[in-house]
């Protein structure tokens, strides 16, 4: 195991039950989020290795990361 974890880990295991089990919860769920990542961008790289890509324009890409959408 990474020295950083291991460290983390041994704090952790000073802490109350509680406490424990609550940054359990959140490390797993963020773990989680990762694979899901990870998962959508291996998919995408599939996709464009097959060439099913298509272009982009920019400008229509910026404009809707300023108005919150994606």
């Amino acid at each position: 195991m990474v020295k950083a974890l291991e460290r983390a880990l041994l704090e952790v295991a000073s802490l109350p039950e509680a406490a424990q089990e609550k940054i359990g919860r959140e490390l797993l769920a963020h773990v989680a989020q990762l694979r899901t990542l990870r998962k959508e961008i291996d998919d995408g790289i599939a996709s464009l290795d097959a060439g099913e890509g298509k272009a982009l324009d920019i400008e229509t890409v910026i404009a809707r990361k300023r108005h919150g959408r994606t």
